[in-house]
């Protein structure tokens, strides 16, 4: 029977002062408690013991507590020392005890209005502990399988990867949302995924899922359907729940998440009080040892809030540099008591705000074993900095823990081969024979890939073809008759890179309408209207750089073959005339044989850009010329030397400009022409390189 004492003025002591040898025991009030209590300092300096006094004194004074170690020692101590009128009340959580696992199913009996604050919780818990690998896709999709889950009763962690893998399965889920986004997801989003798309984006979420769950130490916990402890009832009836979490022995991942997991869940249920007037709800104290390891964002949401709750905290940690420098504000921020053992330097540092000017940095690295700094909240303030020095171990062994392990499986734990029948059973492969099932998945997911077919036209024989496969566009595709043709080809030496055509675009797949339009392609029409592809924006610009590429080479081989029959013929490939220069009316100027008329358009595309580069070239030359005629002085004889010249001696107006036409003089009997250089035009030969000389 609990023993009836003064709650309200009651004062849990844990150290006694040490100021000129005083050593006068005090502690703290229950209200003051109420603000949450926060320990730091190194491994050794004493922190356990002081954790493990004021358990035994909430467990010996009829208090309801929460104990998460994740190293098992203190926990197990804890059991020796349980009072002979509390065995009943004691709820053993040892996840190490496989073959009595404890039912915790997080998504059971959660309230309508809790539903997200249990998604956000268990997003927070995996996201501290896959934070390395943790991407905003993979936080979307995994949120939106546990509301799912959440609105289907019956439902545990384990249908998250089933929710992936089967569809059967998840079309049952689907059914029961209530939540319309939710629902809009997996009906019109995650249903449009391609098969690709989807294994790429839930393969993380199945990884760290599974691998959690694959152990069976955590599935045999979380995939009971019905929980075995119920944590809103341990609050309200005072009792005491000491969580083993081992890392030696479970493994710390799953120490950590199990950890997270269950304070997430005291969290909600203390929340879960406000059906409840203020002054009925009961005092619950939840005991942290080293609660970074669970430090998730929504810890600091329970420093703010659980006040008003009766959610009372006590965390303990080794340093401050493991707290996140959210965790660390809310911490520092909120809690009204802080005891500090020996830190280092940089915790110093860090702590010399609060204990400044009476402790400075150098006494806090230098504290002794089991002597503390520490500001008291008393009466709802802060007392000033002191030191004092914790209690030693105060309650007596009383030889329970044999005891309370077996009454707490008796009452909280299922036995193992129960647990395992019933996954059995979930999972469909109870009496199942299993190689038939293995056959009858893989005829249905070969069945799954035959129902889509694509349609193909082949880039060598030009005939459509289908095939299960989904092939890369922008490049030649070859049926099985265009891939023997092809290696004939290329045996025979009759290979034409040129014959095959890239087909860019698929043809909609057959039996697949429903991707049409899925994956962001666009729609390719015939002249009647009707669909017959689909092509993305780089595939019409792989189209135009193909059509460029390939009038390029029938303009060659266009050009080739005329220049093969200009020379079968004796025709000249193309002429280029130059501007001529004055010269002798009596020689005649030949004439220029052109190419035949059927030739004259497929040359003209070719030699018209070197005439415009030829031309603009022999003008610049002539300019230059007639600038050095200028500067030299008149050779001919009769004529005055300085340069001046009768426009009635022609012979001598060489600087008559190229734009007028010039007047020819015949010269005298004996008087021999000047040589004039040949600027006859002449035809041009096939790759030759038209230059211009000087005079």
């Amino acid at each position: 029977m609990a023993r009836i004492h003064d709650h309200e003025n009651e004062i849990t002591y844990f150290a006694k002062t040490n100021f000129r040898q005083g050593g006068q025991k005090f502690g703290i009030k229950t209200d003051d408690r109420r603000r949450h209590m926060y320990i730091v300092g190194k491994t050794g300096a004493g922190k356990t013991t002081l954790l493990e006094n004021m358990v035994l004194q909430d467990i010996y004074n009829g208090h309801g507590i929460c104990y998460v170690d994740p190293h098992g020692d203190t926990v197990e101590r804890i059991l020796d020392f349980i009072p002979s009128w509390r065995l009943n009340d004691v709820v053993y959580f040892n996840p190490a005890d496989l073959d009595f696992p404890v039912g915790f199913n997080v998504l059971d009996e959660v309230s309508g209005s809790h539903k997200h604050l249990v998604a956000s919780g268990l997003m927070s818990v995996f996201k501290k502990i896959w934070e390395n690998m943790w991407s905003a896709r993979m936080e979307y999709i995994l949120g939106n399988t546990i509301l799912a889950l959440l609105d289907t009763p019956g439902s545990t962690l384990l249908g998250i990867n089933r929710m992936y893998s089967d569809p059967d399965y998840r079309r049952s889920i689907i059914e029961n949302i209530k939540d319309p986004v939710v629902k809009q997801f997996w009906v019109m989003e995650y249903a449009a995924y391609s098969e690709k798309f989807a294994t790429e984006a839930v393969a993380a979420v199945q990884n760290k899922v599974g691998q959690f769950l694959s152990s069976d130490v955590i599935r045999n916990i979380v995939a009971q359907v019905k929980s075995t402890i119920d944590v809103r009832e341990i609050m309200d009836s005072q009792k005491i729940l000491l969580v083993n979490l081992s890392k030696g022995r479970i493994g710390e991942d799953n120490s950590r998440l199990l950890g997270g997991m269950l304070i997430n869940k005291v969290q909600l249920a203390a929340m879960e009080r406000v059906d409840m007037p203020e002054k009925d709800r009961k005092d619950f104290y939840l005991y942290v040892d080293e609660f970074q390891n669970f430090a998730t964002e929504s810890f600091a949401g329970i420093l703010s809030e659980a006040r008003k709750y009766r959610l009372n905290l006590i965390v303990a940690h080794q340093y401050i540099a493991q707290l996140t420098e959210e965790v660390r504000d809310a911490v520092l921020g909120n809690v009204g008591t802080m005891t500090v053992f020996r830190v280092g330097a940089p915790d110093a540092q860090e702590l010399e705000t609060e204990f400044m000017p009476r402790f400075t940095p150098e006494d806090i690295i230098n504290l002794p074993k089991y002597q503390v700094y520490l500001k008291l909240m008393i009466d709802g303030m802060a007392s000033p900095p002191f030191s004092a020095t914790t209690l030693p171990p105060i309650a007596q062994n009383t030889g329970s823990e044999a005891k309370v392990i077996r009454m707490s499986r008796e009452r909280y734990s299922a036995d193992r081969s129960e647990v395992e029948a019933g996954v059995i059973k979930w999972t469909g492969l109870e009496d199942a024979d299993i190689d038939q099932l293995m056959d009858q998945a893989k005829a249905k997911g070969s069945g799954n890939q035959a129902k889509v077919k694509h349609k193909y036209k082949c880039s060598w024989t030009g005939k459509e073809f289908s095939i299960p496969v989904k092939l890369d566009r922008g490049r030649p595709i070859y049926s099985e008759e265009g891939k023997e043709m092809v290696r004939a080809a290329k045996k025979d030496g009759t290979y034409d890179p040129r014959k095959d055509i890239i087909y860019s675009d698929t043809l909609e797949p057959i039996g697949s309408v429903a991707e049409l339009g899925t994956d962001g392609l666009w729609a390719v029409r015939n002249e009647e209207g009707d669909i017959i592809g689909r092509k993305d924006e780089d595939s019409t610009k792989r189209d135009r750089r193909a059509a460029k590429e390939t009038e390029k080479q029938e303009l060659e081989v266009k050009l080739a073959k005329a220049r093969e029959e200009m020379k079968e013929s004796g025709a000249p490939a193309a002429s280029v005339e130059v501007a001529p220069t004055p010269k002798p009316a009596n020689v005649e100027s030949p004439k220029v044989e052109r190419p035949a008329p059927r030739l004259q358009e497929e040359v003209k595309s070719v030699v018209g850009a070197s005439l415009n580069v030829l031309k603009q070239e022999g003008e610049r030359r002539e300019g230059e010329k007639r600038k050095r005629r200028r500067k030299k002085p008149t050779q001919d004889g009769g004529g005055d030397r300085g340069g001046s010249r009768s426009r009635s001696n022609p012979s001598r107006s060489t600087d008559t400009p190229r734009d007028q036409q010039p007047v020819i003089r015949q010269p005298a009997a004996d008087v021999q022409p000047k040589t004039e250089p040949d600027t006859k035009a002449r035809p041009i030969k096939p790759g030759e390189m038209i230059t211009f000389g000087e005079e």
